[in-house]
C-alpha cells in the first residue's frame, strides 16, 4: 500500500506553457517547478483542465509528466499529481504506469466524457480498472461535472470505490454540491484525501474542514491564500471574507477576458509567459492586453501576486 499522505494547502493546477508555435516550451517547465515551490503551493496537477491534457496529444502529455516528473527527481519538495486521461481506459492505464516508472507522486482519473458511464458501478470500474495497474501509488478522481458532463454524486462514488481500490486516495471536487463534498469529506472519519476546487469559494470549503484546494489561480496568486487561510486559522473572519472576496473580484476577470484563456494573460502579468491556449480556447489578444492589465492593477493586489 502506498503512504496516503494527505495535501495541506493550495495545490496549482500548472498552465502548460508554449511556445512561439504552439508546442510545449519545455525549457520554462524547471523555471516554473521552482516557481511554485517558492511560493509555497503544496503540489501541482499536471495535464488537467489548465493544463489543457485534453488538447495535448499521448505524446505530449508523457513528455510533460516526464518534464515535471524530472524536477520532483532532482531534490524538489513539491508533490505531483498527473491526471492520467479520462477517455481512453488503455491510454490512461499506459499513462499511469508511465507516472509510476518516472517517480510522480501520484495520478488522477476523470470520468469519461464521451462514451459516458450510466451509472456509479461503471464509473467505479472504469477508475478501479486504471488504479490497479499501479497498485503502489495514491489515485484520485477528479470530479469536473460541468465538462465531462458526468453527474454521479461523489459520495455514492467514494463509498463504490472504497470497497474496490485499495489505493485510491481521494477526490478533487471541482462542484458546487457542498452537501456532496462534506458527505465525503467526513466519509470515514475523513480517511480520504478531498481536495476542494472552486477557488472562489476557498472559505466556504474551509468552514466545514477542507484542507487541500487545487486551482488554477494559485498559480499566480499564492500568496492571497496563504493568507486567506492564515486568517480563518486564527477565527479572524472578517479578513478571511475581504480576501476572498478580494479573489472572487479577480476570478471576475477570467469571465471578462474570455474565460480560462486568461490565467495565463495573469501569469504573463506577474512575468511568466506561457504562451497561449490551444484553440478552441480563447486567449487574451496582444490588442485586448493593456486593458487587461489596467483591471488588474485597479484590484490594488499586486501585494498577493505569486513573486519570480
Amino acid at each position: 500500500m502506498p503512504e496516503m499522505k494527505k495535501f495541506n494547502g493550495p495545490v496549482a493546477a500548472p498552465f502548460t506553457a508554449m511556445d512561439k508555435n504552439g508546442n510545449i516550451n519545455i525549457d520554462l517547465i524547471p523555471i516554473y517547478y521552482e516557481f511554485l515551490q517558492k511560493n509555497g503551493v503544496a503540489g501541482a496537477f499536471i495535464n488537467g483542465s489548465t493544463g489543457e491534457g485534453p488538447s495535448l496529444t499521448q505524446h505530449e502529455k508523457k513528455m510533460n509528466a516526464e518534464l515535471w516528473g524530472q524536477c520532483l527527481k532532482k531534490g524538489g519538495e513539491m508533490r505531483i499529481i498527473n491526471l492520467v486521461g479520462g477517455t481512453s481506459l488503455k491510454e490512461c492505464i499506459e499513462n499511469a504506469v508511465m507516472s509510476k516508472e518516472i517517480g510522480l507522486s501520484a495520478v488522477a482519473l476523470l470520468a469519461p466524457y464521451y462514451f459516458k458511464p450510466s451509472g456509479v458501478d461503471y464509473l467505479a470500474e472504469f477508475v478501479a480498472s486504471v488504479g490497479e495497474a499501479v497498485p503502489d501509488m495514491p489515485v484520485y478522481f477528479y470530479h469536473i461535472p460541468v465538462l465531462t458532463g458526468v453527474h454521479i454524486p461523489m459520495y455514492s462514488f467514494i463509498r463504490k470505490i472504497s470497497a474496490m481500490l485499495p489505493n485510491f486516495a481521494g477526490i478533487k471536487y471541482t462542484h458546487e454540491d457542498f452537501m456532496d463534498f462534506s458527505m465525503c469529506l467526513n466519509y470515514m472519519d475523513g480517511k480520504y484525501d478531498l481536495l476542494w476546487g472552486r477557488d472562489e469559494c476557498m472559505l466556504p470549503a474551509l468552514s466545514i474542514g477542507c484542507s487541500g484546494f487545487v486551482g488554477s489561480t494559485y498559480n499566480y496568486a499564492a500568496p492571497l491564500y496563504h493568507e486567506l487561510i492564515s486568517y480563518f486559522q486564527k477565527g479572524n473572519m472578517e479578513e478571511a471574507r475581504k480576501l476572498q472576496w478580494k479573489a472572487v473580484e479577480m476570478i471576475t476577470l477570467l469571465g471578462k477576458y474570455g474565460g480560462m484563456g486568461t490565467g495565463k494573460a495573469f501569469m504573463k502579468y506577474i512575468g511568466l509567459d506561457c504562451g497561449k491556449f490551444r484553440l478552441p480556447v480563447s486567449n487574451v489578444s496582444e490588442e485586448i492586453f493593456p486593458a487587461f492589465i489596467e483591471d488588474v492593477r485597479k484590484l490594488n493586489m499586486d501585494q498577493y501576486f505569486s513573486k519570480l
